[in-house]
């Protein structure tokens, strides 16, 4: 798959004029003050707000012309040499320095802490194999690096595993027992998706701690640098059947930011039966990431699946104080996928916990066009309600959990959802109806819709914006021991359609939310 933070990067560019956000209302903002941070990470946050006083400077990126010119695959091809991994054989983790080459142009220095000492990580070139490419080394100098990767014994007890890589900009991603990669975070998102283009600040400084004997977490730390911002983060990562990244970030603006993203999840969803409009591939859905899924502070539970749209959409979840929100792959069946390689059923979910009060503030999705399953498209963050301005720092907690059975609602979930032909295959449609008129099938299963006796134990809640819906059909399912609901819809117009729908009984809901935004094809 292409570096996400690349391919995103050209499609808004063409794109952000096209988005449109709501505003919000006005939240405090909090200043950095924690009583459990290190000495350490003290004096990183001491930096990041001296360097947010001061003028930004660019990173060089000016790379040796052979390391320049490496494609894709080259910059593969270079691989860490395993045994000289810092603290091999000496801690339940390591640490693999990733090399620069093609779009990792500039350099992160990498160090390691012990004891409240730091040591920077010296590039050699006797670190690394360079494969087929051949490259001669030997007059780079100190280059640096482009990230770092961190193993551990994750799957088995005798293997080190891939554990959690910080490459690019401020990317990150994870991994838990049993997963492949999928979707990244990141430590900030500025501006996604706003007309006056998106920035991309970056890690510049990474710091590992060194774990003691049998320690069950690690600990990283990181610089973050940017024309409009600057900021310290404290990582601490637990591996397991759900790996989790306690997230502490400090930030100081250097200038206004209108939209600020915390929290922020990077994906790809490229088709899936809700959304096959002229796809021609033999596997049935191709996506890291199938919905988004909020729960609010009062303890609502909203689903919304994923889209490739044929333009840039960008939706808006008020969402005071979230109790939580992600990035879901909730079908788990390779039957479902069929694909060996790519492995889609074994992508990890992730799930941002908030620690404390966030404040005021929106969920928001953007969905970017994508020709194929090669570039991320899908951001999703936690937006304050107002900017953020020099002179009033952020402090901002939370965890992400990387898993492949992320939280459900107590209440009845949508497993999957898929679109379609309106009302009966058999039924003839004008071109109108065609292209304004859409059917929704919807699964939901678990808690209290499992293996009913009749439908009618359930009523169908629905609701439409931007056009109109035949009465709701719900039957049993048999496959799932849940609830299919069937809802027929027509746009008005070419604007977009926005759908809601739930389950209840006696007047109370028993589901999550399966919330829906869809805008019909053009006209030909």
């Amino acid at each position: 798959m292409w570096p996400p933070h690349l391919s995103r990067r050209r499609v808004l560019s063409g794109l952000a004029g096209l988005a449109g956000v709501t505003a919000a209302g006005l939240p405090p903002v909090r200043v950095v003050a924690a009583p459990d941070e290190t000495t350490f990470f003290a004096r990183l946050v001491d930096r990041a707000a001296a360097k947010a006083n001061a003028t930004y400077k660019a990173p060089a990126d000016d790379l040796p012309e052979v390391l320049a010119d490496l494609t894709y695959d080259d910059i593969r091809d270079i691989r860490f040499r395993r045994d000289r991994a810092i603290w091999h054989g000496e801690s339940p983790f390591e640490v693999h320095l990733l090399h620069l080459g093609h779009y990792l142009k500039r350099p992160v220095r990498v160090h390691t802490v012990e004891n409240g000492r730091v040591t920077p990580e010296t590039y050699r070139p006797d670190l690394f194999d360079f494969g087929r490419t051949g490259i001669d080394a030997s007059a780079f100098g100190e280059l640096g690096f482009s990230g770092l990767r961190l193993m551990y014994a994750l799957n088995d007890p005798t293997v080190m595993d891939e554990l959690i890589v910080l490459q690019g900009a401020s990317y990150f991603r994870a991994l838990c027992a049993g997963a492949v990669y999928g979707l990244s975070a990141r430590g900030v998102a500025v501006n996604t998706a706003r007309p006056d283009g998106e920035e991309f600040p970056a890690f510049t400084e990474l710091y590992v701690e060194r774990p003691a004997a049998g320690a069950e977490s690690i600990v990283l730390y990181a610089l973050l640098d940017g024309p409009s911002l600057a900021g310290a983060y404290r990582f601490e990562v637990t591996p397991g059947m759900t790996t989790r990244t306690t997230v502490q970030a400090r930030l100081f603006a250097r200038r206004r930011v209108e939209q600020l993203g915390m929290g922020v999840l990077t994906s790809m969803f490229d088709f899936a039966p809700v959304d096959r409009a002229g796809v021609e591939d033999f596997r049935p859905r191709v996506h890291d990431s199938q919905g988004l899924s909020m729960r609010t502070e009062s303890g609502e539970w909203l689903w919304r699946p994923l889209n490739n749209p044929d333009r840039l959409e960008v939706n808006v979840f008020q969402m005071p104080n979230p109790g939580g929100f992600g990035l879901m792959q909730r079908v788990r069946q390779f039957d479902r996928y069929q694909d060996l390689e790519a492995q889609y059923h074994r992508r990890p979910s992730a799930w941002v916990t908030p620690h404390g009060d966030w404040g005021d503030g929106a969920v928001i999705l953007v969905e970017i066009p994508t020709p194929d399953e090669t570039r991320d498209n899908i951001v999703a963050f936690w937006k304050p309600a107002i900017p953020f301005e020099p002179g009033l720092p952020l402090a901002m907690d939370y965890d992400i959990d990387w898993t492949l059975d992320g939280p459900r609602p107590e209440r009845a979930w949508c497993e999957d959802t898929r679109a379609g032909h309106y009302g009966l295959p058999s039924t003839e449609l004008d071109e109108t109806m065609r292209r304004l008129g859409r059917k929704w099938v919807i699964d939901f299963v678990g808690g209290p819709v499992r293996n009913l006796c009749t439908p009618d134990d359930v009523a169908v809640v629905a609701s439409v914006d931007g056009g109109r819906m035949d009465r709701p059909v719900a039957v049993l399912n048999d496959h799932t021991g849940g609830v299919r609901v069937f809802l027929d819809t027509v746009a008005n117009g070419h604007g977009p359609m926005n759908l809601r729908c739930h389950l209840a009984r006696d007047g109370a809901p028993i589901s999550e939310t399966w919330t829906m935004q869809w805008r019909p094809p053009a006209a030909a």
